[in-house]
């Protein structure tokens, strides 16, 4: 990935670190929860559950697993020097579970009538990366 000096002084855009035992678990076709009980900070594990209950109908599900990989990726962020504000690149692999998550919250947000609260994820998805958002929102 490459990243370009930003002339207008906002933040640079954040990195999460990869968790490559927990990637592996579950590009490795273990079940998502499985993955979510032995590494409950890898967001990715906790998107999937959350794509997988909605998709099954279960928004309020969802909710609850989209809601729980997205405080679990803030915390990381924070970690990672985030303040806030600033890029989120959807083109780092391990940003990807976080901006799922965000997405995941938002959709189910609006399916259980918290419009504010999916209005404000939505927005919240775009600052982040409107990359995410485009490919995020054109597959659900």
């Amino acid at each position: 990935m490459e990243t370009h000096e930003n002339l207008l002084g906002g933040p640079p855009p954040t990195l999460l670190p990869d968790n490559p035992d927990a990637r592996q678990m579950l590009e490795s076709g273990a079940k998502a929860a499985d993955v979510a009980a032995r590494f409950p900070a890898y967001s990715a594990a906790w998107a999937v559950l959350a794509d997988d209950y909605f998709t099954a109908g279960h928004a309020v599900t969802s909710y609850a697993f989209a809601r729980t990989g997205y405080h679990r990726g803030l915390d990381q962020l924070r970690r990672a020097g985030w303040k806030g504000f600033g890029p989120i690149p959807w083109d780092h692999g391990p940003n990807q579970g976080f901006l799922r998550c965000l997405n995941a919250l938002a959709r189910a947000a609006q399916a259980i009538g918290e419009k504010d609260e999916a209005e404000r994820c939505a927005q919240f998805l775009r600052d982040s990366s409107e990359e995410a958002a485009r490919v995020l929102t054109a597959t659900t």
